[in-house]
């Protein structure tokens, strides 16, 4: 038992039924009247460090990497203020055109951790400053526990150094 109250963990449920419930099919249907509105650029906000980053490693995290400018911006900023080492760490590394040669030149930035969210391609040969993290096996037990209709806080209470 964990101590949360109403929930036991000395199994994690992999070996727990499923649900007896069915779910009527649905069907959704999108009606635009004329044209789509054009999607309007993404602005992004002046770069700003918070906090002293002198003698110190610095991690910057993100969502998603496309394209290389914003990243190195804030990697020379960011060894400007004194920062040792940059990291770069990224859920979804797409690295569209010649970002992966874009980042494997900068001096500013060390290393550049992705999950394999999206496929990865050539891009390991293309810049050897990337790594690459699996999480196929916690998104497959993610979506077995959601259609299983079982507890979530299992992933994320019993996470090992290894996983």
């Amino acid at each position: 038992s964990t101590g949360n109250e109403g929930e036991e963990y000395s199994d994690d449920g992999r070996s727990s039924p499923p649900p007896q419930t069915s779910f009527p099919a649905q069907v959704f249907t999108f009606d635009y009247p004329g044209t789509v509105p054009s999607a309007v650029p993404k602005v992004k906000p002046a770069i700003r460090v918070v906090g002293d980053v002198k003698n110190r490693i610095a991690i910057i995290v993100d969502d998603m990497i496309d394209e290389s400018r914003t990243f190195l911006d804030a990697a020379r900023l960011l060894k400007a203020m004194g920062a040792t080492q940059v990291h770069v760490m990224v859920t979804h590394g797409v690295m569209s055109g010649s970002c992966p040669e874009e980042l494997e030149q900068a001096e500013e930035i060390d290393q550049i951790v992705v999950c394999n969210t999206v496929p990865v391609g050539d891009k390991l040969e293309r810049c050897n400053k990337l790594k690459v993290i699996d999480v196929s096996i916690m998104i497959a037990e993610a979506i077995r526990r959601i259609h299983n209709g079982e507890s979530m806080a299992h992933l994320y209470q019993n996470i090992r150094g290894d996983d």
